[in-house]
């Protein structure tokens, strides 16, 4: 699955406005130009009016491409597509095509003899047109990022994560045979791909976001894959970051919503039935009487007196002489409880 978030293109140019310079100074020197495109060859710092320049084409010279005598072009066989600098001593092809590719002998005299003879070499090279990137995720969370060109000869691939070079602890390996890079599970960010030659540079960068293992059934069909995060349309409540499921951070806040709901929960049962058990408490008759039924008892002590006068063989009937009972109500006892009142009523027998 392919992961794009943001593009980053860089093209150096077309192949038709393509420019490239050589400095052919020196023998042997080694020159590219591009497919279409146009070379400039430096061949000397400036014409002399008293020399004579001719550039072959072939080691053999039996092609003359150029010859300038006393500062005056003589002789151009391209004429159409080239021309000669003298101020300079540039000698500018355009409209490159593969049978520029070749040796170039060059040869500077003078009116006597030849002063300098060397030669450079042109390679007329294709330039890369655009690149494109592949991308999949591992078994593992791994995640191998393919690179591949279109044109271009003789391409060099070189990699880069945020503009710099990938390390060690980013990058699990290289595939040079199909241009692939693998990149560690924890690795995210913008990925370039920098395909070059000799003629032509282009980049390609894409931004790519960690890997995530999701496992649900979507219509009937069960999922488990590894697919990049940031473009993940299936199971998206049951996405993890490996095999074993992990909690999102919007289920872990309702999560704890629940556990915190639960622990409230049981502290207003535990608080209504403790207000119940002390209601029923208080509800609860008491055996002690009440202030009503808190009357003090008047005892009376009672005494029987025989009349005098009367001694007759059977006992008369005693006179009996009756106190007064009464009930009064029982003071509250302020300091000591212990200290109750009694009162006697006296009855006495006459003699």
């Amino acid at each position: 699955m392919k992961a794009v978030v943001g593009l980053l293109v860089f093209i150096l140019g077309v192949s038709h406005g393509l420019e490239t310079h050589c400095d052919g100074r020196q023998d042997g020197a080694q020159c590219f130009g591009p497919l279409g495109g146009t070379v400039v060859l430096q061949l000397i710092d400036r014409a002399v009016q008293t020399h004579r320049y001719k550039l072959y084409k072939s080691s053999n010279k039996t092609t003359i491409i150029l010859t300038v005598i006393n500062n005056n072009i003589f002789y151009n066989a391209i004429k159409s597509r080239s021309s000669f600098n003298l101020s300079e001593g540039t000698f500018r092809v355009n409209n490159l095509s593969r049978t520029d590719s070749g040796e170039y002998p060059f040869e500077i005299r003078d009116n006597k003899s030849i002063k300098e003879n060397r030669a450079l070499r042109l390679t007329i090279q294709a330039p890369v047109s655009s690149v494109r990137l592949a991308s999949e995720c591992l078994s593992q969370g791994e995640k191998r990022v393919s690179c591949s060109s279109e044109g271009g000869d003789s391409p060099q691939y070189s990699w880069t994560l945020d503009r710099r070079s990938l390390t060690d602890t980013e990058l699990l390996s290289v595939n040079t045979e199909n241009n692939s890079i693998t990149l560690r599970q924890h690795v995210s960010g913008a990925v370039a791909c920098s395909v070059e030659n000799n003629v032509s540079e282009v980049s390609k960068g894409e931004h790519f976001s960690n890997c995530v293992f999701i496992n649900c059934s979507s219509n009937g069909t069960q999922i488990s894959q590894w697919v990049f995060a940031a473009n993940n349309t299936l199971c998206i409540e049951h996405t993890t970051t490996s095999p074993i499921t992990t909690i999102s951070e919007s289920s872990t806040a309702a999560y704890w919503w629940q556990i915190m709901a639960g622990v409230l929960s049981a502290l207003v049962l535990l608080l209504v039935v403790g207000v119940a058990v002390v209601c029923a408490q208080r509800k609860k008759p008491s055996n002690q009487p009440t202030d009503e039924d808190e009357q003090e008892l008047t005892y009376a002590v009672v005494k029987i007196k025989q009349r005098s006068g009367r001694q007759v063989q059977q006992r008369a009937e005693p006179e009996v002489e009756y106190g007064q009972v009464k009930f009064s109500e029982r003071p509250r006892p302020t300091a000591d409880p212990a200290g109750e009142e009694c009162v006697y009523a006296k009855v006495r027998r006459g003699r």
